[in-house]
């Protein structure tokens, strides 16, 4: 499915390094890390350490999730009247519904939480999308079908997520997946929410574009014993660029949700073996996580945020960028980018 149509307007993004998506971003491009002890602790007996986003108040649960995504939300509604936003449907992405620990009430009670923190009601239109880190890419797509109503001036696709709460970081540790002292092949836990405008693309300005989405499945998981051939990322890269009408060397470099563990790293590896056909003397690879942490459902809108961010202020690689997306279960998304100058 083409995918030409969708531009990003406006950005929004609250982490443990900033509390807008200006500071955010900045924060990763100068690499600069917030990780500090939790009030968890695991059975050896030593504190966990985590990205903790800082509030003014000290929100727990459904209610800290709804906080972040408003917070994250309203930097996107700048401009909107109030008649335009009850025609801008919310796309609302959060864990999915296998993750440990997964807090009750995402599927009917954060979003109207949401909706009145933010003194807003949503299009009719407007949906959950519980797809965990790949549901960045699955709103993508959800978005390009509702931008084709000459009625919706926008789409908003959110995400917020956390991993902070002790059963979600007791199947993690039990799992030997956060990373500590003793085990390097972790990643640290993290919370976030993100949130992006989305509108039809136009000539006027200059833009970063969405120009196709693509959907694999990995058997050979993380929690998987099968040997890993990355057939699920590179399913999903290829459909993507099939969509955009490019190739694997016209792309300047990646951003991903990657976080930390030797897995994901040489999953994006193999996967990246499996679709460049030309020699390139460098592919980078951008991973937000390492500054702000695993933070699920959020890490693909940080991902958006960050890009977006790096192609408006200059300091990209390139116009053209990949991105991609796994959850622990085995699903698996890629989005192709692209940043448009103004005509």
């Amino acid at each position: 499915m083409p995918m030409t149509s969708i531009a990003i307007r406006q950005t929004g993004l609250v982490t443990s390094v900033g509390l807008t998506a200006s500071t955010a971003c900045a924060a990763i491009r100068a690499k600069i890390s917030n990780p500090g002890v939790t009030r968890f602790i695991d059975p050896a007996g030593r504190p966990i350490a985590a990205h903790e986003v800082s509030l003014d108040k000290p929100w727990r649960g459904l209610h800290r999730l709804a906080r972040m995504a408003a917070m994250a939300i309203e930097e996107c509604l700048v401009g909107l009247g109030p008649e335009e936003k009850a025609r801008v449907p919310l796309l609302l992405c959060v864990a999915e519904r296998e993750r440990p620990g997964r807090e009750d009430g995402l599927d009917d009670r954060l979003f109207g939480e949401i909706q009145e923190l933010l003194s807003t009601r949503f299009a009719a239109n407007s949906a959950v999308v519980a797809h965990g880190r790949v549901g960045t890419a699955v709103a993508l797509a959800s978005a390009h079908g509702m931008l084709q109503d000459p009625q919706c001036p926008g789409v908003i696709v959110a995400g917020v997520d956390s991993l902070l709460s002790w059963p979600t970081l007791s199947a993690m540790e039990q799992g030997d997946r956060l990373l500590t002292d003793t085990n390097s092949n972790g990643f640290l836990p993290g919370e976030a929410a993100g949130a992006v405008l989305l509108g039809r693309a136009g000539s006027a300005r200059a833009e970063l574009r969405c120009l196709g989405v693509g959907f694999g499945v990995e058997k050979a998981h993380v929690n998987s014993e099968e040997p890993l051939r990355a057939d699920g990322l590179a399913t999903a890269i290829k459909q993507a660029l099939v969509d955009a009408g490019r190739e694997m060397h016209d792309m300047d470099f990646r951003i991903t949700d990657v976080s930390g563990e030797q897995y994901y790293f040489k999953e994006a590896a193999l996967a990246l073996s499996r679709t460049l056909r030309r020699r390139k003397e460098a592919f980078d690879i951008w991973h937000p996580a390492e500054c702000i942490g695993e933070t699920g459902s959020a890490s693909g809108l940080a991902v958006l945020c960050v890009a977006e961010a790096a192609c408006r202020k200059g300091y990209t690689l390139g116009p053209n960028i990949v991105t991609h997306f796994g959850n622990d279960a085995g699903q698996r998304a890629a989005a192709i980018l692209h940043y448009a100058e103004a005509l």
